[in-house]
């Protein structure tokens, strides 16, 4: 009781007492103190002016947010919650049953954990140390066992966890897509719930707010009130780096632009070069960089390093002049990029690589070339983690039913896709990783970012082309369609992939989540030329930018023509490091011959038209 007769709030042991009906000595070893030190985070008047600055700044960010921007609605709960309680109609979360079976083992898991303690009816020896019954990744710092109230918080979390997760499996009565769209959910739901998310219960958060004084609660405040504004969660320091000097900075120039693209030519730093030149199309679901980040990881750099003529694709990142885009126009343009590095250098044919995306219409244009006759055009095609066949397509998949596609297009109305919303998407299939993570780094500890370039690229979001979107969607994610023989055209042009007898090389991530190797394999049950496939160690992003200088990873070969990945792996032979080496000796038994460079018309010499210096303004458009 205060002195003037006023009631003053309960402390956190005595909250916990009331509401848990413990002795109070109980509640008070509970708490253990570290609660206790809450208000002296507030207690500084200077501060807490700090404080309430920062609070006002959070909420103008969010009340000034304009309803009509194009991503307000990433911020509008209401689509995402439908979404959700579509995926969640099924749970027995209601049943009583389940309800009290999961009541019952709280409680006993609480007796437990608590005993290990000395504390409650199950009381140990103290003196002992605590044995948990479960364990996390997220919670191996020691400070969670150091106290029994976040020893039981998260325990108590990771048995609720457990219990959603098998309620979502015992699931019945479901299509195998919707019971996919469960587990997801269900996966989802869980990590945001984490304790670790939350600083009142989350010790290391604690810790560092009390020895900070509460700075490191403001600055994450600050932080958090900037990705409002920003609309994304950033992970990197956004000053660490520029296009064109520190990433994207392999010397060439910009040789031909369209309205969807700019065609980049870098500049030969050997004496000679192979013959048949090489074109990448990257994915314009990102930007083109991931091939070209600093020098130590860029593709690029090491491929013109190894005597090869390199041209780049740099897609338009969408807005309303691209809304009326369709399949078609990224398959000509990709036919329209062969065509123009073919006439600069004087060659009848390239060698092109497709990744992820891009590497998808890359088959259709295989297919639509060798429809019309035109198949030499390319002498070889190379796959980074691309898919043909979508049936094995992953996460992803959890995506494409009618609901998430018609808030797709509700959410664009001015005919793009804010790429903001597929980072999101990207995000949540690592939701622990990419999400969770940086929230407790950036929000609730207040840590400063770091300078890390892939995480750049993966914040540099382009926008998508809405119209062609959703068509991807439900005609390749959906419905498969690109595998049924003339069920898809392009340019007026049925795709049939078996008539592609172009020599492949399709690489593979054992660990990605986004084109899983099992989808990426089936590219070889579809088509009819000499395919060589490669498993790479990592993901869909490492596993491709593997420099060999790195010594990271390792990727696998098997010279048999295995039926399924399965027989591939069981017959595989594994290589350390990166596996770029056997591609290019892959690609030199495709064509070895070999021209002067200085006999080659290079970008920026002498009456030679360019645009402007390599990485082009197309990257640099948000």
């Amino acid at each position: 009781m205060a002195d003037d007769g006023k009631t003053s709030p309960p402390s956190i042991p005595e909250a916990l007492a009331a509401m848990f009906a413990l002795p109070p000595e109980l509640a008070g070893a509970l708490a253990g103190g570290m609660l206790d030190d809450v208000p002296t985070l507030f207690s500084d008047p200077g501060l807490a002016t700090q404080w309430s600055d920062a609070l006002v700044q959070m909420q103008r960010a969010w009340l000034e947010f304009p309803a009509d921007a194009p991503t307000a609605g990433i911020f509008d709960p209401r689509p995402w919650t439908a979404m959700a309680q579509s995926w969640f109609q099924a749970m027995p979360l209601s049943r009583p049953e389940a309800q009290t079976r999961l009541l019952d083992e709280t409680m006993a898991l609480w007796n437990a954990v608590l005993g290990q303690y000395g504390l409650g009816p199950n009381a140990a020896d103290p003196a002992a140390p605590a044995q948990l019954p479960r364990s996390d990744k997220r919670f191996a710092d020691p400070k969670w066992r150091e106290q029994p109230f976040y020893a039981v918080v998260h325990q108590a979390y990771l048995l609720l966890a457990e219990q959603l997760t098998a309620m979502a499996e015992a699931v019945e009565g479901l299509e195998p897509a919707q019971k996919e769209q469960v587990r997801f959910a269900t996966r989802t739901l869980v990590e945001a719930l984490s304790p670790a998310n939350f600083p009142l219960t989350n010790p290391l958060v604690m810790e560092r707010a009390v020895e900070t004084n509460g700075e490191s609660l403001k600055k994450g405040l600050e932080h958090l009130t900037a990705d409002l504004r920003r609309g994304q969660l950033t992970h990197t320091d956004p000053q660490a780096f520029r296009l064109g000097e520190n990433i994207a900075a392999t010397p060439g120039k910009v040789v031909h632009e369209t309205r969807l693209f700019q065609l980049i030519q870098y500049t030969p730093t050997t004496d000679t070069v192979l013959a048949t030149p090489l074109v990448i199309f990257p994915p314009w679901i990102n930007r083109f960089y991931i091939l070209d980040l600093n020098p130590q990881k860029s593709f690029v750099r090491w491929a013109v390093e190894q005597g090869i003529s390199v041209f780049m694709v740099s897609w338009k990142s969408a807005d309303e002049t691209l809304a009326d885009v369709t399949w078609d126009d990224y398959i000509r343009a990709q036919v329209e990029a062969i065509d123009v590095v073919r006439a600069r250098l004087d060659v009848p044919a390239v060698h092109a690589i497709g990744y992820c995306v891009a590497g998808t219409t890359l088959a259709a244009t295989l297919a639509v070339l060798a429809r019309r006759g035109e198949a030499d055009r390319v002498k070889s095609a190379t796959f980074f983690t691309a898919q043909v066949d979508f049936e094995r397509a992953g996460e992803l998949l959890n995506f494409v039913d009618d609901r998430q596609i018609a808030m797709i297009e509700q959410l664009s109305p001015q005919g793009f896709l804010d790429g903001r919303y597929m980072a999101a998407t990207f995000n949540l299939l690592r939701g622990t990783d990419l999400i969770w993570s940086y929230v407790v780094r950036n929000y609730l500890l207040g840590e400063d970012y770091p300078a890390f370039d892939l995480l750049h690229w993966n914040g540099d979001t382009t926008n998508l082309p809405v119209k062609w979107h959703v068509d991807y969607l439900r005609d390749l994610y959906r419905d498969n369609r690109m595998v049924v023989p003339d069920a898809l055209s392009a340019d007026n042009t049925p795709i049939d992939l078996r008539r592609i007898e172009t020599p492949l090389y399709i690489q593979a991530g054992r660990e990605d989540h986004i084109a899983p190797p099992d989808s990426v394999w089936r590219i070889m049950d579809h088509v009819r030329g000499p395919a060589t496939f490669v498993l790479a160690g990592s993901g869909h992003i490492a596993g491709v930018v593997n420099p060999p200088a790195s010594g990271k990873y390792q990727y696998w070969t098997n010279p048999d023509r295995a039926d399924s990945l399965a027989a591939f792996v069981a017959g595989a032979e594994e290589h350390k490091g990166s596996w770029w080496p056997h591609w290019l000796e892959w690609l030199r038994a495709q064509d070895p011959a070999e021209v002067p460079s200085r006999g080659r018309r290079k970008p920026g010499g002498k009456g030679d038209r360019v645009i402007e210096d390599a990485p082009g303004q197309y990257v640099r458009m948000r």
